[in-house]
């Protein structure tokens, strides 16, 4: 069974000290990872603004504040959103005149089959990083603010549609670019969009597949042209979601998150595994951090019987190990993934 591996940098750093290890690679090495995710294309574009008490702005112009957090023996950061820079648009037109929009020239793309090479045998994933994956609802929400775009939809569509297709042409222009400069080397391309929440979907099916299944499926079908192979990420209780996913002709599905509302792995596998590949499904939430080392190794185990047969199943965590995790808790996930992870 291939196997996969997120995990924060602070995580890495536990993992590199424990273990004797020098980088993230030697570890993937270790660990007997078979994908690699690659940074894509250099930003080459205008200068991004960094203000005196360090805030930084992103490449949609949102300003963002470095996060820490601090317990006995780890730390881990994130950058929080401090402003929504599309917060007082009032019209379609205001979005449009918004300086910020970004353009696929301010890349370098040629970049990209070096860091193809560089992956050897491994499956080479491209994913952005995590600022600037290829989305939609997740960049409309650092713009606009996360309850405004939801009332957007409902309650200012122009503006909605608006922002929304700023975001999608942009990106199918980016990743048109990206498989174009790959030349075949990128075996998986994956976007990032989260439509779940942990007791069922942020939105409903119906204003999904009105206003964001078309460009999840134009994404799809671009990566397809070049018959390249299409894993979403999203967070959440997103069953609802699946069989537009299907339509949408999505290959993998990431990340089954565990103990949420209806992700019941077994009804997930038996409905949809036919036409689904599915990555994830070891809660990093619950398990990894909170558990014993068995507990860890049990829960592969079951997650294994249901999602082995008949193939179709990434190994992997439902979001990215957290520094809060045991050392070996993770060991104990490597181990089990290996382990009971054969076939024959």
């Amino acid at each position: 069974m291939p196997v996969d591996f997120w995990s924060t940098q602070a995580m890495d750093e536990k993992l590199l000290a424990e273990l004797g290890l020098a980088d993230r690679e030697e570890l993937l090495c270790e660990f007997g990872v078979d994908l690699r995710y690659i940074e894509g294309p250099r930003y080459i574009g205008p200068t991004l603004e960094v203000e005196p008490d360090g805030i930084q702005y992103d490449l949609w112009g949102v300003p963002r504040k470095k996060t820490v957090i601090a317990r006995e023996g780890w730390q881990q950061w994130y950058w929080e959103v401090v402003r929504h820079p599309l917060a007082d648009c009032q019209t379609a037109a205001d979005v449009a005149a918004y300086e910020g929009w970004p353009a696929p020239d301010w890349f370098d793309y040629s970049v990209i089959s070096q860091q193809c090479a560089a992956c050897g045998e491994a499956c080479v994933v491209f994913e952005g990083d995590r600022l600037n994956r290829i989305a939609q609802l997740k960049p409309a929400m650092y713009l606009r603010g996360f309850a405004q775009i939801l009332m957007d939809m409902l309650l200012a569509p122009e503006l909605f549609e608006a922002i929304i297709a700023h975001l999608c042409d942009f990106y199918l222009e980016y990743e048109r670019r990206i498989l174009e400069t790959a030349q075949g080397e990128i075996d998986l391309l994956m976007t990032g969009d989260d439509f779940g929440t942990q007791d069922g979907p942020m939105i409903s099916v119906a204003d999904w597949r009105k206003w964001l299944k078309p460009g999840l499926a134009a994404f799809i079908e671009l990566a397809h042209h070049y018959d390249v192979p299409v894993m979403h990420h999203t967070c959440g209780a997103i069953v609802e979601f699946i069989p537009d996913f299907i339509d949408a002709g999505l290959d993998v599905l990431q990340s089954l998150q565990p103990a949420v509302r209806g992700m019941d792995h077994d009804r997930i596998k038996q409905e949809f595994g036919r036409y689904l590949a599915f990555q994830g499904g070891m809660s990093v939430q619950t398990t990894l951090p909170r558990g014993t080392a068995e507990e860890v190794r049990e829960q592969v185990k079951r997650l294994f019987e249901t999602m082995k047969p008949d193939g179709g199943f990434i190994a992997g965590t439902s979001h990215k190990i957290q520094a809060d995790t045991p050392v070996e808790n993770v060991l104990a996930l490597i181990e089990a993934y290996h382990e009971f992870g054969a076939y024959g």
